[in-house]
This record gives structure tokens, sequence and C-alpha cells, in this order.
């Protein structure tokens, strides 16, 4: 009734190959997205922002990553929260200055001072410095696959949170061994430090989400994305055809990095402000970034907003009830809200083990044959 295709045909390869062939599903994406850059930014306030729409739009970035890498490669990862850590502490560095040494032609050492960077590349620099180690770490997925390459993330998480930790260059020699973000700005407006506005730094997230989605979406439907998904299909069949392996899966484990590095650079300097390696990015943020591409669905872009938004809004909802409505004490509550996500978290994988994303399909697929779905 609401949703049909009658009347929609494409008349070139271009209009037949879009993102959303079907012009309810073009409208309703430009829907949502005028109401999040023109609507959101005038209604959020400091709370909005800080539980919900921030955290939500970083890990978004983070689970597409890892839903790039794991969901259309097939490369298990858990090393997430290690990569984080790498984008985190490069924007640092690419925000305050990095001293350069190197030998002149009389043999001694001379000291260059790359100035601060804004924010933009600073984050979009600490992404690709994250690529670079990403693409370090995924030369054992060459050799290794399955349950073993899944523990060479790991090893890669604990070996990256402890060089974080130990050295010192990378928080600038700190006596607390901690980062802090400084004050910048883009346009002029702060979206960094303690006096950045809510909407400024909710549309400086939203700017990253939107085009790194509209990325992932571009690549994996184009013949990178093909390459991936014969890898993860089948490794040897996709060899056999002429599928490099070898560059198919370090530039899944490259571009996954990126996106994961770009949020981990977010989540420092615009989301926290303030970082301290071990307590931020342990192996818990790992698990938590698997979750959301496991209920949102495996091999898809949606899939990895969906579980973002599960895995940010059903705890912030839960403590909302148990804490303001029923008036439970909060530590009580925190630990409830581990159970009861949990809980579900079982539920949902025995019910529809395919995520959010295959509920999704299904609902659009009884829409378009309403009133006699199947």
């Amino acid at each position: 009734m609401f949703y049909r295709e009658s009347g929609d045909f494409s008349t070139t390869y271009s209009q037949d190959s879009q993102t959303f062939p079907i012009a309810f599903d073009r409208w309703r994406y430009y829907v949502v997205l005028a109401f999040a850059f023109l609507v959101v930014p005038f209604i959020i306030n400091d709370y909005w922002a800080n539980a919900v729409l921030l955290p939500f739009l970083i890990y978004a970035i983070a689970a597409i990553g890892l839903n790039i890498l794991t969901g259309y490669c097939g490369q298990v990862s858990l090393g997430t929260g290690g990569f984080m850590a790498v984008g985190a502490y490069a924007c640092y560095k690419f925000m305050t200055g990095i001293d350069i040494y190197f030998m002149g032609a009389d043999g001694e050492w001379i000291r260059y001072a790359l100035p601060p960077i804004n924010i933009f590349f600073s984050v979009l620099l600490a992404g690709l410095v994250t690529a670079f180690v990403g693409l370090l770490f995924g030369l054992p997925s060459l050799r290794i696959k399955g349950f073993y390459l899944a523990v060479a993330t790991l090893a890669a998480q604990f070996f990256l949170v402890w060089l974080f930790n130990k050295w010192e260059w990378s928080y600038n020699y700190s006596a607390s061994g901690q980062i802090n973000a400084p004050t910048r700005g883009v346009f002029g407006f702060e979206v960094t430090g303690a006096t950045a506005s809510p909407a400024a730094s909710y549309l400086f997230c939203l700017v990253f989400a939107v085009l790194l989605a509209w990325l992932a979406r571009n690549l994996t439907r184009g013949a990178v994305g093909r390459k991936w998904m014969a890898i993860r299909d089948m490794d040897i069949a996709a060899e056999i055809i002429g599928v490099n392996p070898l560059r198919a899966k370090l530039s899944a484990f490259a571009v996954s990095s990126f996106f994961v590095g770009v949020s981990g650079a977010l989540f420092f300097s615009v989301y926290l402000g303030a970082v301290e390696v071990g307590e931020v990015f342990g192996i818990q943020k790992s698990f938590l970034v698997l979750f959301m591409i496991i209920i949102g669905g495996l091999g898809s872009i949606f899939g990895s907003f969906a579980g973002a938004a599960f895995m940010v809004l059903m705890p912030v909802l839960l403590k909302n009830v148990m804490v303001g409505q029923m008036g439970w004490p909060t530590d009580l509550a925190e630990h409830m809200i581990f159970m009861v996500v949990g809980g579900l978290i079982m539920v949902f994988l025995i019910a529809e083990p395919h995520g959010l994303a295959q509920l999704w399909r299904l609902a659009k697929e009884k829409l378009r044959l309403w009133p006699f779905p199947y």
C-alpha cells in the first residue's frame, strides 16, 4: 500500500546499479539524512549527545570497519580495541605536534617539530596510521585462519595496549600516562575540549559516519568487495578463479583498520576528551564491537548501525527504567544491565542468528507483498 515498486523502472545502467533502486528507499534515506543534519543539531543537549548520539555514531564507524574484515572478508579479529587505541594515540600526537629527528650532513641529529594539525585531518591521518598497523598485524592471515587468526589478533590487542602503556613518547611523557585532547575547532566551532558545543561535536562525528558509510557501501558493492566475499566464502576457489588472496586479505585489514582508527580518534578527541589506554581500550572494547556486528548482522552496512544502536540504546533505556523509574541503586542497576543485555544477546542469536539486518529485510519483503505477506 505504501511500499510499492510499481512505476519504478531503470533506463540506464547507472540507475539499475544504484544503492537504493526503489524510490521509496531513496526518499526515506534523504529524509533521515535531512533530519540528522538539519533538525537534530537544534534540539540536541548534553545528555543526548554524550549518552546516545556520539557513542552511537562512533561505535557505528568501528562496527562498519570490523564488519568489512569479518562479515565481508571472513577474517576473524579480536583486536578492535587495540586498533582503536592506535587511532586515539595517533590523533593525539597529530593534534599536539610531533618531534621528528633526522641526521644531518655532519652526523649530528637535527630536531624538527611538526606543528599541530587541524582536527579533521588529524582524525584522517590517525586512520591512515592505524591502517598501516593493521596491515602489519594482518600478515598472519596469509598463513592462518579461523580460531588461530582470532588468537593472533587477540595478541595484537594485548601488545598494543602494553605498548601505549610503556612508550612514554606516545603520551608526551605525561606523569599520569593519560592523554588529554586539546581544544580544537572546525570553521570556528569547537568540537573538542570542555567548551565544545554538543551540536558541533555531533555534526563532526556525523560527517565522518556518513562519509565512511558511503565509502564502505561502494567498496563492498564493487570489485574489491566481491573479492573479499569470494575469500570469505571459499578462499581456495577464489584463488583458482584469479583472486589474489594476499591483496584481498591485506586490503581488508587495511580498510577495516582505517575505519576502526577513525572511530578511536573520535572516541578519544570528541567523546571522552581524556583516555588511559588500559581502562578505555581493553579487551572488553573488542568484544563490544564484535557483539555489535553479530547482533546487527554480518556482511551488512545497515547491520553495523543497527547493532551499534542496540548496544548503545539498550543499556541507557534499562538504566533509566531501573534507576529513574524504579528507584534501584546505581550499582545494582549496572549489574542487572549486564545480565539483561547478555541474556537478550543470547536469545536474539538463537531466534535470529543473521541479525537485525535480516529482520529488516524480511519486514521490507512483507511490506512489498502487503496485504498478502508470505
